[in-house]
């Protein structure tokens, strides 16, 4: 791959394993609501959309929501995590192996990066802190800041046109078929990584223009070791 003067990642499964906390969370909110408990590993089948979708998820307890659940009790199961997870110090959220030392790579050779999300955007800015990652970005794009999320390339090219790059300048960096989507959406070429959070699917089917097992293969990748 030709090195890339623009690099946008993702956050939950590609930089921080975000999995014990959410689900913690969405747990107390479906228990305070009566509805059956969550557990870790289904979690981790029904994030990448956003809240409202893992929420959806949750109370339908499958990856295809139930389309008849009640909007004003989904409105407060949404309501009661985001309490719950906002409360949360996000002690078991972690940092993947080789992020930081990437990131300090990448920033050192002066390449600009930025963080797509569809993570809340109340939520993004407080794990970054938490995790030393607050000052890699020059720019921090939350679920909630554009009309719509990935897989729609809406946020992306706003950050390309942002930044002055061209989609043939720009790599996408994430975990999820969303990610991908995104960046075959707005002509950008994609590196999908494989230890993150996809619905159980493997990243490869989404067909990235490559597939990383580790973060720190990205310089390889990328021509940049």
């Amino acid at each position: 791959m030709n090195k890339p003067e623009f690099i946008v990642f993702d956050l939950d499964g590609t930089l921080v394993d975000s999995v014990p906390d959410l689900a913690n969370a969405v747990d107390l909110a479906m228990q305070d609501i009566g509805y059956p408990s969550v557990t870790v590993e289904q979690t981790a089948t029904w994030i990448g959309n956003g809240a409202d979708l893992l929420i959806a998820r949750a109370l339908s307890q499958s990856v295809t929501p139930n389309p008849d659940i009640d909007p004003e009790l989904q409105n407060r199961a949404r309501d009661l995590f985001n309490g719950h997870y906002g409360a949360s110090d996000h002690s078991a959220t972690t940092v993947y192996s080789g992020v930081i030392e990437t990131l300090t790579t990448l920033k050192a050779q002066g390449i600009k990066i930025a963080l797509l999300t569809n993570k809340p955007s109340q939520f993004v800015a407080a794990v970054l802190e938490e995790q030393g990652l607050a000052d890699f970005f020059c720019h921090v794009v939350g679920g909630d800041d554009f009309p719509e999320k990935k897989p729609s390339p809406m946020a992306l090219n706003w950050l390309m046109d942002e930044f002055n790059f061209k989609p043939e300048q720009t790599v996408m960096v994430g975990d999820s078929k969303n990610d991908i989507l995104a960046a075959q959406n707005a002509k950008c070429r994609s590196i999908g990584v494989t230890y993150g959070y996809n619905y159980g699917v493997p990243i490869a089917e989404s067909q990235p223009t490559f597939v990383c097992e580790q973060f720190n293969q990205l310089l390889d990748v990328l021509n940049l070791g």
